[in-house]
């Protein structure tokens, strides 16, 4: 039966490549996003800076594998089997729990989710344990608690001091460089730059020298003996090496920018990589353990040799290296997590991902209080000096960037010293959670978050956070479930599981894919964004405007009709589905106001002006459309769900026949807006002045009903809202395809 747990094995590596992939994408492009976002430098040459750092890492990484081998459970306690099992469900988890997360462009936590993986799965097999043996020993002896408390604790409080010193160290550096950073440089850059490096030198090489593998004891502690020598030759060095650059006409920052992604890529892989391949590694040492024992039994086998210090091969660590690289160039997922915490830290307004909500609001408005507080005490003359200090109207951004390369630098060399720190005192700390709060500080220094933004980046933020401790919870109940089923299936069951696991991944990616295919409106927009020819702009503006346009109506044709249809048909699902969808819909229209706004002020400002009232009437149109989908389906919905009578097939025959025709000028006006053809504006205002008095004939009509006693109220009330409003988006189409006729065409 041996060649079972060699088959798990086999597994575990398969299962540790996929982990690799789908962890690198969710994880891995954290230490990608300032530079990304400031543009430092093309894709390509930042791709190559950080596989050096990621390979670097890598061999720094040895020393945290310890984590996955015995941070966590303690291996003397559990056989051979239990701990096979339990590297199985870390592992199936992990795979479809990162995977969710990157398909939802969310940014979590692979530290979080292995560490309580782990622990949901030692949980299930000590609980067996401890019940087998009659309760002499606890929890304490089968889990490593003390040191599970600090991982957790040092995972909490990294997001709390990241955030704290992305914001300071982010205003003061914006109090000395300002936006218009290249007239305030002079003799400071040298100065920053060195402080930069050196401390980038220490963290990673000083700090992280003890894990390498060709380090001799005789090397580390000469090192540690002349530790303040070597950081001031290197702040001396550095301090006149940035200097002489900076005469030489080189921008320091982009230099640091590219040092810093070196740095947390290099931070990220010795951190990290424990989390995509020390579990697989642990069940590789077990199963070298079990054959060369002699055992039989795997049952019997106890696996106390985890307790060694972990020696990794490598030709591990080096094709790991290589397969989180490809992931990170290739991975269409990774850049979808990229743009959430990039669309969060933005400088400016823009597409803003996340809504408005109330606890959002709150903190927003305690927030401008305290701050309005502040400002009341502090002297008039440092007010006016600070103000001036953060003025950005004349920020220095490269073309298409989110914000400028003093904010990068801070980002990256803060991220890269906590992380290094961390994996330095052997703590597993969150590369997602640091990169992240470090960014989102540095934004609010930066005075990134608008009054008219602020609540929808505290929301994302709020949103962020909120999934990394579903992160925790889904990721410890659900190890601790697949444990359990794996301790009473056995092996079957462990087969099939990760099969399951694997089937799932394929799924997901094919409907990620078939999710993704039509993004076209987004690539508009940006493309609006990073446009600087006035004469290029409009064209853009127009086809995105149109664009929209077209979904939006279409959208409406669909709902209407499902509306229509579920209260004909009396089916409630369909009703609830469709009302689900309308309260999407809201948000999605605010955004896309937002937006076309934005999109609207890069085009010539005259030619703006006298295309603005039209653009807001045809959008007010649009919003007037959905609100009266939304009066229709309230009632309609309540109505079918609380099972009151049909509508009667008079009532149903003759406004069906309608609902087509509105439905089919919807479509026209679709295609017309899409089309810049207003050819058959005068056309379609017949036929809908023809509807219009069709709806008012039998509205008189059911009111006759009313007064005569002839109609159930209930459903004579809900028909006459039905006419009403029906009437009123036909009124509401034919005004906004005269607006949407004066937009395009003056």
């Amino acid at each position: 039966m041996d060649f079972i747990y060699l088959g798990f094995v086999i597994f575990l590596f398969v299962l540790a490549v996929s982990d690799l992939w789908v962890g690198v994408s969710n994880d891995a492009v954290n230490f990608l996003n300032s530079a990304i976002g400031s543009k430092v430098a093309k894709f390509r040459t930042i791709i190559i800076i950080a596989a050096i750092g990621v390979f670097f890492g890598a061999v720094m990484s040895n020393g945290m594998m310890d984590i996955a081998r015995h941070g966590i459970f303690r291996p003397e306690q559990f056989s051979f089997q239990s701990i096979m099992y339990i590297c199985l469900a870390v592992m199936v988890t992990d795979i479809i729990l990162l995977d969710v997360f990157n398909s939802l462009g969310m940014p979590t936590s692979t530290t979080v989710s292995m560490v309580f993986e782990l622990l949901g799965a030692t949980f299930a097999f000590s609980m067996f344990e401890i019940a087998g043996n009659d309760g002499a020993l606890g929890f304490a002896d089968y889990m490593n608690t003390e040191k599970a408390l600090s991982v957790i604790m040092a995972i909490f409080v990294s997001v709390a001091l990241a955030f704290f010193f992305g914001l300071v160290i982010e205003y003061v550096c914006r109090l000395i460089f300002t936006f218009n950073y290249k007239k305030n440089l002079k003799w400071k850059i040298g100065l920053f730059g060195g402080i930069a490096a050196t401390a980038i030198i220490y963290f990673l090489l000083i700090k992280g020298a003890k894990d390498l593998s060709f380090m001799t004891p005789e090397v580390k502690g000469w090192i540690a003996s002349h530790t303040w020598e070597l950081l001031g030759i290197c702040l001396a060095s550095f301090t006149i090496l940035m200097q002489i650059l900076h005469f030489c006409r080189v921008n320091v920052f982009k230099v640091v920018v590219l040092i810093g992604t070196f740095a947390l890529a290099t931070a990220f892989a010795g951190n990290d990589l424990v989390n995509f391949i020390g579990v697989p590694l642990t069940g590789y040492d077990s199963y070298l353990d079990y054959m060369a024992s002699g055992e039989t039994d795997p049952d019997a086998h106890m696996m106390g040799v985890l307790n060694s210090p972990a020696k990794t091969p490598l030709i591990f660590l080096v094709l790991a290296g290589i397969v989180m690289v490809i992931a990170l160039a290739t991975s269409k997922k990774a850049h979808n997590v990229t743009k959430t915490e990039i669309s969060l830290a933005k400088q400016d307004e823009g597409d803003e991902m996340f809504g408005s909500s109330k606890v959002a609001r709150s903190i927003v408005r305690w927030s401008s209080s305290m701050a309005n507080g502040l400002i009341a005490i502090t002297p008039p003359k440092a007010r006016a000096w600070i103000n001036k200090r953060f003025d950005s109207t004349q920020i220095e951004m490269e073309e298409g960037a989110s914000y400028d390369l003093v904010r990068a630098s801070v980002n990256l060399v803060v991220a890269s010293l906590l992380i290094a720190f961390g994996t330095s005192l052997k703590l597993p700390l969150s590369t997602t959670y640091v990169t992240f709060m470090v960014a989102m500080g540095s934004s609010l220094a930066d005075r990134a978050w608008s009054r008219e933004s602020a609540v929808f980046r505290v929301t994302g933020v709020l949103s962020v956070i909120g999934g990394w401790f579903v992160t925790a919870g889904v990721a410890f109940a659900s190890a601790f479930i697949i444990a359990l089923l794996m301790h009473f299936g056995g092996n079957i069951v462990a087969v099939i599981i990760v099969i399951a696991g694997l089937a799932a991944l394929i799924h997901n990616n094919i409907r990620y894919k078939e999710k993704n295919e039509d993004i076209n409106g987004d690539k508009d927009f940006r493309a609006i964004l990073s446009c600087r020819n006035a004469d290029e702009t409009w064209p853009l503006v127009s086809r995105y405007i149109a664009g929209n346009e077209y979904s939006f109506l279409n959208a409406m044709t669909d709902h209407y009709k499902d509306i229509t249809d579920g209260l004909i048909e009396e089916n409630v699902k369909v009703l609830r589905k469709t009302s689900d969808e309308l309260r999407k819909e809201k948000i999605k229209l605010k955004n896309l106001r937002r937006k076309e706004t934005l999109a609207l002020r890069h085009i010539d400002s005259e030619e703006g002006l006298r295309k603005s009232a039209w653009f807001h009437q045809r959008f007010n149109n649009m919003e007037q459309l959905y609100y009266s989908l939304r009066r229709i389906c309230e009632p309609v919905y309540e109505h079918v769900d609380n099972n009151f009578s049909p509508l009667p097939e008079k009532y149903a025959a003759e406004f069906k026949s309608r609902r087509d025709r509105v439905t089919a000028i919807i479509g026209r006006i679709a295609t017309l807006c899409k089309d810049g053809d207003y050819a058959d504006l005068r056309s379609l205002d017949e036929d809908i002045a023809g509807l219009q008095g069709e709806f008012s004939d039998m509205r008189k009509s059911l009111m006759a009903d009313i007064q005569q006693g002839d109609a159930n109220l209930t459903v004579a009330y809900l028909y006459l809202n039905l006419l009403q409003e029906s009437e009123q988006i036909t009124i509401e189409l034919q005004q906004m395809s005269r607006a949407s006729r004066k937009f395009q065409q003056g």
